[in-house]
């Protein structure tokens, strides 16, 4: 089946948004892992934005519209908004990370929702964009 001129570059977008959220995903998780172990083989990056929580609520800000748009967008187009529920969900524990841990002061607390809430969001967005891909091609 081919897609419609009007059809293609939409279908584009909405690709490149879930691939978009999905490394900053992935780049959350990531950051979290990675900076305590470069503090200590690197302490020069101990002082940088790189290690600063601030760069977190960076990753945060862009990954909530990101995600919001390309996953309500999708399940509009394919009609599973189970999909949406569980981006919403990851969402909810990436923010939780940064409000609990700065009432708790854990870094255990804050690394463990914000693995668990990349994930969450990451899967989403790759069954996202297969539906959406699906749903073009006539394959449901």
């Amino acid at each position: 089946m081919l897609l419609s001129t009007k059809t293609q570059p939409k279908s584009r977008l909405l690709g490149f948004a879930d691939k978009l959220a999905i490394s900053g995903s992935v780049l959350c998780a990531l950051h979290c892992l990675v900076t305590p172990l470069l503090i200590v083989l690197l302490p020069s990056v101990g002082s940088s934005f790189l290690a600063d929580e601030s760069f977190h609520l960076w990753l945060v800000f862009m990954i909530i519209p990101t995600s919001l748009i390309a996953l309500g967008l999708g399940c509009r187009k394919h009609g599973h908004f189970r999909i949406l529920f569980f981006g919403v969900l990851g969402l909810g524990f990436l923010v939780s990370a940064i409000l609990l841990e700065s009432i708790f002061h854990s870094a255990l607390l804050e690394k463990g929702l914000t693995l668990i809430g990349s994930i969450v969001i990451a899967v989403a967005h790759i069954d996202n964009f297969r539906r959406c891909r699906d749903h073009d091609t006539g394959c449901d």
